[in-house]
C-alpha cells in the first residue's frame, strides 16, 4: 500500500528546482532592445555635441577665450560676446524658479495632502493642461496682454524705491515692460505647471504607514510633512526644480518675445535683456559666415549648460535615495 509523501510547509508553491539560467528568447530580445535604445540616446547626443562644435569652431577660434565671455555683441564689427546672452538665460531662469517653486509646492502639498481626492482631481487635469500649452501662446499673451499691464507697474515700483541702496540698483529705473523680470514671470508660468505635477507625483508616493505613525505619535499636519513626507521626497522634488529649471534655460519663442531684445548685462531686473534661445530664435535666419558659426556656438554653450543642470539633478536624486536606504 503506498503512503503518500507529505509536502514540507517550509518549501514553496510550485516547482523546487532551480530556475533556468538561460532566459527567454523574448526577453533577451526586449533586453537587447532596451540596450540599443539607450545607446541610441547616448549616439544621438555625442552627434548633436560633435556636429554644433564642429559648426562653431569658427567662432571658438576667431573669438578665443576672452571674445566669448565678452559682453559685446556687435556682428558689424564682427564682435561676438556670448556672456550677455549667459546672464539673460540664467537670470530669467532665477526668476522663474523663485516665483514658481514656493507655488509648486504648496499647490502639490495641498493636493495630496490636504484636499479631498474627489476635489482635487480636476484641479490636477486643469495643472496638466497648463502644461501642455504651447510656448508661443503664453509668449502672444505676454507680449500683448501683459507687458502693456505691468509696464506702469515696474515705473512705480522704480519711482518709489529710488535711492534706497541695493533696491535702487535691483528694480529701479530703466525700466521696460518687456524685461529680464517680465520673462522670469512668463517662464514661472510655463514651469509651475511642470514642477507641480512631477512634486506630486513624488509626494504621492510616500507610505501611508509613515504618515499615519507620524499622527499616531502626536505630529500637527505640518509635522507630518516635515518628518514624514519631505524626507521621502527631497530627491524627487529637487529633480521636479531641476527639470523645470532645464525647462525655463530652453524655452525660446516665449522668451524671445517678452525680454526686451537688448545684449547686455546689468545688475536692473526691469531692463530690457537678452538670451540664448532668444537671440538664436531671433537671429539665425538672417545670419551668415561668422555670425551663424558664433549662434550656433551659442547653442553648444547652451546644451551643456542644460546637461551640466541634468547631471545636478541626477546627483540630487542619487545622494536623496542613498540617504534614504541608510535610514
Amino acid at each position: 500500500m503506498s503512503t503518500a509523501t507529505k509536502a514540507d510547509p517550509a518549501t514553496p508553491a510550485g516547482s523546487a528546482g532551480p530556475l533556468s539560467h538561460r532566459r527567454p528568447l523574448g526577453d533577451r530580445g526586449f533586453a537587447l532592445l532596451a540596450l540599443a535604445s539607450g545607446l541610441l540616446v547616448l549616439v544621438i547626443l555625442v552627434l548633436i555635441a560633435v556636429t554644433t562644435a564642429q559648426q562653431g569652431a569658427p567662432w571658438f577660434s576667431h573669438a578665443g577665450f576672452s571674445g566669448i565671455f565678452s559682453t559685446v555683441w556687435n556682428p558689424q564689427a564682427n564682435q561676438y560676446g556670448a556672456m550677455a546672452f549667459v546672464f539673460g538665460t540664467a537670470i530669467s531662469s532665477v526668476i522663474a524658479l523663485i516665483i514658481s517653486v514656493p507655488i509648486s509646492m504648496s499647490i502639490a502639498l495641498l493636493l495630496t495632502e490636504v484636499v479631498p481626492r474627489r476635489w482635487a482631481n480636476p484641479i490636477v487635469y486643469v495643472i496638466d493642461l497648463l502644461a501642455v500649452v504651447p510656448s508661443v501662446v503664453w509668449g502672444l499673451w505676454g507680449i500683448l496682454v501683459f507687458v502693456p499691464w505691468v509696464q506702469p507697474v515696474y515705473a512705480s515700483i522704480a519711482s518709489a524705491v529710488n535711492g534706497i541702496p541695493v533696491l535702487d540698483a535691483l528694480f529701479g529705473a530703466p525700466t521696460s515692460g518687456a524685461s529680464f523680470f517680465t520673462a522670469g514671470l512668463i517662464l514661472a508660468i510655463m514651469v509651475t505647471p511642470i514642477i507641480t505635477s512631477l512634486s506630486r507625483e513624488v509626494i504621492a508616493t510616500v507610505p501611508a504607514t509613515d504618515k499615519e505613525g507620524a499622527y499616531a505619535l502626536g505630529a500637527t499636519r505640518w509635522e507630518m510633512i516635515r518628518g514624514a513626507v519631505w524626507p521621502h521626497s527631497v530627491g524627487g522634488v529637487v529633480g521636479a526644480i531641476l527639470v523645470g529649471l532645464g525647462r525655463a534655460m530652453g524655452e525660446t519663442i516665449a522668451a524671445a518675445l517678452v525680454i526686451g531684445s537688448s545684449a547686455q548685462v546689468t545688475s536692473h531686473l526691469f531692463a530690457t535683456g537678452y538670451s540664448i534661445p532668444a537671440v538664436i530664435a531671433n537671429q539665425f535666419g538672417e545670419a551668415a559666415g561668422l555670425q551663424r558659426n558664433a549662434l550656433i556656438g551659442l547653442g553648444l554653450v547652451l546644451f551643456v549648460l542644460t546637461i551640466i543642470v541634468n547631471l545636478v539633478a541626477r546627483g540630487f536624486v542619487e545622494r536623496s535615495a542613498r540617504r534614504m536606504r541608510g535610514a
